[in-house]
């Protein structure tokens, strides 16, 4: 199978959510691309249960560069502190965005306190991440990409799950509208949509997915769920000089879902 093979010796990348799931296999492709990386997450430990080391020591024991930053994105002080933390490395030249956090949930059933958290991390997040890391790079005069992780779910209404699309509705409009604003100041936007992907970003999906209806057999689901380390190459490819035209671009990774 072919694969993007881009160098990111020279550069620094942020991911928050790092510690598993797609930001862990994102963090780790950009590794072993050269990057540097500073993963950026609420904890350390990965949550799979085959998976023991955390990212940026993977990424270390590899021979690559990577620390790990604690991070709780709800809270734009503690994102400016991790953005701070790429200079000791030249400064952040890519950040993505993909901490997120998601609940299942009936309309009629869903609190204040858990829409508040679900935003405060997903929408929230993503905003003063792509704020604070293109205010760096304006400030740095350097050429950057922001890159962040919406969801299929974006565009298209699902049973249970309307407070953690609105904020991934949310992510696709801050893409948008910061790719505009910053398009003069040499600052590229950009979103990924994942589809069902094999996670663990809430109890028993990773054995869920795993077990969706092969190719062909399901009709919202052309193909079938995804590896994390299947998505990575997307966010490669948008940080990447092979991307320099493409900004404010949404690029679904979802197994042909959206076009069901």
């Amino acid at each position: 199978m072919a694969t993007l093979n881009p160098d990111f010796s020279d550069q620094t990348v942020v991911v928050t959510g790092g510690a598993a799931g797609i930001g862990r296999a994102v963090a780790l492709a950009f590794g072993d691309a050269g990057a540097t990386v500073l993963v950026a997450d609420v904890r350390e430990e990965p949550k799979g249960p085959d998976e023991t080391t955390p990212t940026h020591e993977r990424i270390s024991d590899a021979g690559g560069t990577a620390e790990y930053v604690e991070t709780d994105v709800s809270d734009p002080d503690q994102i400016r502190t991790v953005v701070e933390a790429a200079r000791e490395f030249g400064g952040v030249d890519a950040m993505v965005n993909n901490a997120g956090v998601y609940t299942k949930r009936r309309f009629l059933d869903v609190t204040p306190e858990e829409f508040d958290e679900v935003h405060a991390v997903n929408a929230r997040g993503t905003f003063f991440g792509t704020q604070i890391a293109a205010e760096d790079l304006i400030e740095r005069g350097d050429p950057g990409v922001v890159i962040n992780t919406s969801s299929d779910t974006q565009g298209r209404a699902a049973w249970d799950h309307s407070h953690y699309a609105a904020t991934k509705g949310a992510v696709r409009m801050i893409t948008r509208g910061a790719a505009l604003e910053f398009a003069t100041e040499d600052v590229r936007v950009n979103a990924v949509a994942p589809g069902p992907v094999a996670t663990e970003i809430r109890e028993g999906w990773a054995e869920e997915a795993a077990a969706m209806a092969p190719e062909g057999e399901t009709p919202d689901l052309p193909l079938r769920a995804a590896d994390p380390e299947e998505l990575a190459g997307a966010y490669l490819f948008l940080a990447s000089d092979a991307a320099s035209y493409v900004t404010g671009e949404t690029v679904w990774v979802d197994g042909g879902g959206h076009v069901c």
